[in-house]
């Protein structure tokens, strides 16, 4: 059975209407921003408006849908459709519709029981295959190799916006599409901000750089984080706190299995930081593909059962506020017996100091 048949199956629906953006680009091809796609147990169709006539029917006939032009937003044509091939449950991505779109479908297919499917759909993307892994592994060189050209050009006095323009250029050089989330470039007391993206703050000597960055190449994304030193002393306290993040990214990757929970890794790195674990506040790790966050987590509530072929971060950090923070993130893929990481950037601690 394909994956749209596991999920007319599980949820017991004859229709399914997919509105999200991921969940179109996953199941159709399409990578438009307009477009609706309906399959039925008898047929697939993708409607979209003049704009991507061309581009859609390219697009989604590899993926076996029928291409229609038409007023989307409207849902006539799909309604007749519907209708025509019998559908009365359908299936709906309930969590990327807002209430007023979810009150206009509600209204439109008022002969079918709507039925929530977002959950089902994450599901099915959760496992990747060898063509979506091949992007995924490009997509993380291709940030690899930007931020060991963009370290050495960082000097003092930039500010972090200026760091992260030059990473995010060096990056689409490459031949990415563009950023996978806005980049974060926190330097000095703002390395406590776990989302301190990049601000007007200038870099200073003998402060931490905590860059957490990504890109899409051809729809899949990256998620890396690396913490420098820029300078030529540091502190036996902020070196402490590398050591430990460092050691903790290292537990939780060798912890990575098959069968293991997140829940289980996340607590097991917790109890190693000992007394640091209050200044580590987010969960240790999430999974990624065409959206920079995925399910599953690495979280001390997310309990589902890590399989191969699942992609997962593993980020831990220490943010001490006012002083300094520290995070390390790695790009991986479950197997069998472990997990194989992507990211291939030494995680030593890189000290640099540029007038």
């Amino acid at each position: 059975m394909c994956k749209l048949e596991i999920i007319f199956e599980k949820l017991g629906i004859d229709g399914l209407l997919l509105t999200d953006y991921y969940n179109k680009r996953y199941f159709t091809g399409f990578t438009g921003s307009t477009g609706i796609a309906l399959v039925t147990k008898k047929n697939k169709y993708f409607i979209s408006d003049f704009r991507y006539t061309e581009q859609a029917t390219k697009q989604v006939e590899r993926y076996g849908f029928t291409f229609i032009e038409d007023n989307a937003r409207n849902y006539n044509k799909l309604v007749e459709l519907a209708k025509e091939d019998g559908v009365t449950k359908l299936g709906i991505d309930n969590l990327a519709l807002s209430f007023s779109e979810y009150e206009s479908i509600s209204a439109a297919f008022d002969f079918a029981e709507l039925i929530k499917a977002s959950s089902e759909l994450l599901i099915a993307r959760r496992i990747k295959t060898e063509e979506e892994i091949e992007k995924i592994k490009k997509a993380v060189q291709i940030s690899e190799e930007a931020l060991m050209e963009t370290i050495p050009q960082i000097k003092e006095g930039m500010t972090e916006i200026e760091v992260a323009a030059i990473l995010e250029y060096n990056q689409r050089k490459r031949g990415a599409s563009g950023t996978s989330f806005d980049t974060i470039v926190a330097s000095g007391y703002r390395s406590a901000m776990p989302h301190g993206v990049a601000s007007d703050k200038k870099i200073q000597k003998e402060e931490f750089i905590t860059i957490d960055y990504g890109c899409y190449y051809d729809g899949y994304a990256s998620d890396i984080t690396r913490t420098i030193y820029f300078g030529e002393n540091i502190e036996p306290r902020m070196l402490e706190i590398y050591e430990k993040v460092r050691k903790s990214n290292e537990l939780g990757i060798s912890l990575l299995k098959a069968g293991k929970t997140g829940k289980e890794i996340d607590a097991a790195v917790r109890e190693f930081m000992g007394e640091d674990a209050k200044y580590f506040g987010h969960s240790l790790g999430h999974s990624y593909g065409l959206e920079v966050h995925e399910s599953p987590m690495l979280s001390v509530r997310d309990e589902t059962k890590l399989e191969a072929g699942m992609t997962i971060t593993v980020e831990p950090g220490i943010y001490v506020s006012g002083y300094a923070g520290v995070r390390i993130e790695d790009d991986l893929i479950i197997t069998e017996d472990g997990a194989e990481s992507f990211t291939t950037l030494d995680k030593k601690l890189i000290m640099v100091y540029n007038k």
